[in-house]
């Protein structure tokens, strides 16, 4: 134990050979070294310090009392002890053994480093530069580079400094210790205060971080980093729709630990909105038989599909669903209007519409002389006959005319010319001819001109008799094209009247009690709809029965 007439030599032999702990009836006390090289002093004492902006953090209030068993006053282990307790470390030395600043980085090995933070321990061994016997410590105040820092200090012997320290020449410090390292703190949370759609961008408030720090984005899809968002803003792709977004922002400061901050965002990816940037336009003439076109419009973003709808006087014309429109009648003084719907990935379904054309207008054909048909047979249209289109007289003289031949309303394959020849499948059938008058922004007019009556079919008849004593037989065969007579034919000679049914178009009779001579037999069919009758005759010669020879 030092006697009290010593210390003051002792003090005066530690001022030179650095800061250490003299165990002194249980307690520690330590010494200090001067700044080494490759230092440069930026202040020098507790009040000429604390006026030139470099604070001793209320120690020179608390330099009476030791912190960690280190004695009070000027002395660095001292001075950097009440630094760490007042940054939250309890008052308790976190080590057993000597308290010498030198031992500090060895006891601490396990959080000792060479990377210098700020609110680390900048270490000095024994009897490097810059440190004595005992050691030195520090209180890193700033890391500008990882080869510069700036530390405040006290020193046994000497006083409170705060000074810049390089690592060029002699005197950096032979580590770091981490007790309690400063951290950048977040006071403001970044915020996203806009609910993400997809194409739209989203920005977040930064937040406020102590001490100011440099600012690291990354923008968060259901929890995962979306690959490139690495800004304040971030525009959410079609992919990320119903995704939750987040934005982690890492602070980062020379010689601080970084921290991060996740925000989330407030709702879920919404579906984007197609803006409209160009309207459809209309083109083509409002009038009949004109083809309306309608334009695709712009989008932003670009649409990926697009549906088109016309609508008449505001009302969805059925089944029109692509770019062109051919107008009609039925458009007659009325407006057309196309509407676009633009679909894309992520997107809302978006419309435009363009503007309404003029009403549309029609011209109007007339047929003042009616259109006829020639070729019936009286009143009848008979099969194999050939039916001919008289034409009418049409105004404006200059409009189309087409033809269609129907079979009872349907038109008949192929049947499109002026003439046409009746066949066999028409035998019943009701036949007509659709005129169709069409002109350039007319109304097309189309007019049915009847050629009679159902078709129907002449009977040829065929006779033939054989006469025999007092009778005859008389053989009838009826023909008509495309069908089988049927029914009954009725013979009569003599002024008698017999009646015979057809059987396949035949008919086979005997007429008895004839006289001898010749005889005219008339036959009459009086026809089965849709076959016409016939009549026809024939004489036969009955001979006279022979004489029986005498006996």
């Amino acid at each position: 134990m030092h006697q009290q007439s010593q210390r003051p030599r002792a003090r005066r032999l530690l001022a030179s050979t650095g800061c250490w702990l003299l165990l002194v009836t249980g307690l520690l006390v330590v010494p200090s070294s001067t700044a080494g090289a490759a230092s440069t002093y930026l202040c020098t004492g507790y009040a000429a310090c604390q006026k030139a902006g470099y604070k001793h953090h209320g120690y020179a209030g608390n330099n009476n009392t030791m912190y960690w068993r280190m004695y009070a006053g000027h002395n660095c282990t001292n001075y950097v002890a009440y630094r760490l307790v007042k940054a939250g470390m309890p008052n308790v030395r976190p080590w057993s053994g000597s308290g010498n600043a030198s031992n500090w980085g060895a006891a601490m090995s396990s959080i000792t480093d060479a990377t210098p933070r700020v609110g680390a321990v900048a270490w000095w061994r024994a009897n490097v530069p810059g440190a004595g016997s005992s050691g030195h410590v520090a209180y890193v105040e700033q890391v500008v580079s990882p080869t510069e820092i700036v530390v405040s200090e006290d020193s046994w012997g000497g006083d409170f400094h705060w000074r810049r320290i390089t690592k060029t020449g002699t005197g950096w410090p032979s580590g770091f210790i981490h007790f309690i390292d400063s951290e950048i703190v977040n006071v403001e949370p970044p915020k996203i205060t806009d609910p993400p759609a997809v194409g739209s961008t989203v920005s977040a408030t930064a937040g406020r971080w102590q001490p100011a720090a440099n600012l690291r984005y990354q923008w968060l899809a259901d929890g995962k980093a979306v690959s490139g968002a690495t800004a304040a803003s971030f525009a959410p792709p079609p992919a990320l729709r119903g995704a939750r977004l987040a934005l982690q922002v890492t602070a980062q400061k020379a010689g601080y630990t970084a921290a991060s901050v996740v925000a989330a965002a407030p709702a879920p990816v919404a579906p984007g909105t197609l803006a409209p940037a160009t309207a459809p336009v209309v083109t083509g003439e409002p009038y009949v038989g004109e083809v309306l076109r309608a334009g695709s419009a712009g989008w932003q973003p670009a649409a990926e599909s697009l549906v088109y709808r016309w609508l008449v006087d505001g009302e969805l014309i059925p089944r029109q669903t692509g770019p062109e429109l051919e107008l009609t009648p039925a458009h007659v003084g009325r407006s057309i209007t196309a509407r676009v719907t633009a679909r894309a990935a992520g997107y809302l379904a978006a419309q435009q519409f363009s503007a309404p054309t003029a009403p549309v207008l029609a011209g109007t054909i007339e047929v003042t002389s009616p259109y006829r048909i020639t070729g019936q047979v009286g009143e009848t249209v008979q099969v194999g006959r050939r039916l001919t289109v008289v034409p009418g007289t049409v105004v404006p003289a200059d409009a189309q005319v087409s033809y269609t031949w129907l079979r009872d309303g349907a038109p008949i394959p192929g049947a499109t010319g002026s003439t046409y020849d009746v066949v066999a499948a028409d035998l019943g059938r009701a036949i007509s001819v659709q005129v169709d008058h069409t002109r350039a922004r007319y109304s097309p007019l189309t007019a049915i001109v009847p050629t009679g009556p159902r078709v129907t079919a002449p009977t040829e008849m065929r006779l033939k008799a054989v006469g025999k004593p007092l009778r005859a037989v008389v053989r009838v065969k009826l023909l008509a094209p495309g069908t089988t007579p049927a029914g009954s034919v009725t013979m009569t000679v003599q002024g008698r009247t017999q009646e015979v049914a057809l059987t396949g178009g035949t008919a086979r009779v005997v007429l008895t009690g004839l006289k001898a001579g010749q005889r005219r037999v008339v036959v009459r069919y009086g026809g089965v709809d849709p076959v016409l009758g016939a009549q026809g005759a024939v004489k036969v010669l009955v001979p006279k029965r022979p004489q029986r020879p005498k006996r």
